[in-house]
């Protein structure tokens, strides 16, 4: 998988995946995303429209990315199923503020929808409107 990085704004990075975001690449996107928080980003837009596949593990990193987007501590990502099982925690924090997606491909949309991360995450087709969305 690749990551590319742009600023729209001054607190939004946008991180655009293609490929896979899998066993072997989810750690790639958790690095991204701390990334641009500590370089003063507040909100995250994950632009999908490459992206290909997403495992279980890509799962995972969805959510950390969520976690960290609010301060929260990052679970250990080398524990797996207790890292997927803390999804839960992102579940009781409702409709995520600072981390969006913009342009899933419909297999993409499928699996978000199949494991309720459509329930939390928001899903955009528009980029201006996400990108606006965050104020």
């Amino acid at each position: 998988m690749d990551i590319t990085i742009t600023n729209e704004q001054e607190n939004i990075s946008i991180l655009h995946l293609s490929g896979a975001l899998d066993g072997q690449t989810y750690r790639e996107l958790v690095t991204a995303a701390q990334g641009v928080l500590t370089g003063g980003a507040k909100n995250i837009l994950i632009d999908m429209s490459e992206l290909t596949f997403i495992s279980s593990a890509g799962l995972v990193a969805l959510h950390v990315t969520a976690l960290i987007s609010r301060g929260e501590a990052m679970p250990n990502l080398d524990q797996g199923w207790t890292a997927l099982k803390s999804v839960g925690t992102s579940r009781e924090g409702g409709m995520q503020k600072h981390v969006k997606l913009l342009n899933p491909r419909k297999e993409i949309v499928d699996v978000l929808e199949m494991v309720g991360f459509s329930l939390f995450f928001e899903i955009f087709t528009d980029k201006d409107k996400a990108l606006k969305s965050f104020s």
